[in-house]
């Protein structure tokens, strides 16, 4: 026994840092962290409604018709959270530009615009002159060129170099962002106020 005692520990392979360092590296691949939240979601409601169903077969009428009521609320909970989180994300994906990739002068952009407010399609002309009043501003050098610029972005440039017209261009910024992420009608009014501010930027030197 004392001789047991004195032998020395077989030695770990690998050893108790090695090991670890191996199981963070495995833990590091990608099948581990791809699983798809919603699934897992759905999975534990499903065994959550598989149970309840078997518990309320020996349960009281009204016991079972409250907890379906209960589940179906949760449920429809659920979905909705999920979908306004997906929308969510997707707007905040969306609300990327002002200055957009396309390669278009102001004076087309303001075409656009005035075209779209001829034709009474006041929401396409807020937007298209919008852009036509950022792309003028980089044109003239007012404006860095930075595709992804949000309007909030531009609207703050623009009134550092225009302070007199700050609150126009706020306005016109904000009129933008509810039209094409919001999806809010615009008026008249709204798109015409739009392409004045073009035209008053543009007899600012």
């Amino acid at each position: 026994m004392t001789l047991l005692a004195r032998l020395p520990d077989p030695p770990l392979d690998p050893s108790a840092s090695e090991a670890r360092s191996k199981l963070r590296r495995e833990l590091l691949h990608p099948e581990y962290h791809d699983q798809n939240v919603l699934q897992e979601i759905v999975r534990w409601l499903s065994r959550k409604v598989g149970g309840g169903l078997e518990r309320a077969s020996n349960a009281p009428p009204l016991s079972t018709f409250m907890a379906m009521v209960i589940l179906v609320a949760l449920v429809a909970a659920l979905v909705w959270l999920v979908s306004r989180a997906r929308r969510t994300a997707q707007d905040q994906e969306q609300r990327q530009s002002v200055l957009t990739d396309e390669v278009v002068s102001a004076d087309e952009l303001r075409a656009r615009a005035d075209a779209a407010l001829a034709a009474d399609r006041f929401e396409e002309a807020v937007v298209e002159g919008f852009r036509a009043i950022a792309v003028r501003q980089v044109e003239r050098g007012r404006l860095v060129d930075a595709p992804g610029a949000t309007a909030h972005e531009v609207a703050d440039a623009l009134a550092r170099e225009y302070a007199a017209m700050a609150d126009e261009v706020h306005r016109s910024a904000r009129v933008f962002d509810e039209v094409l992420y919001g999806h809010h009608p615009a008026t008249r009014e709204q798109a015409a106020a739009v392409l004045a501010l073009d035209e008053g930027l543009v007899a600012r030197r």
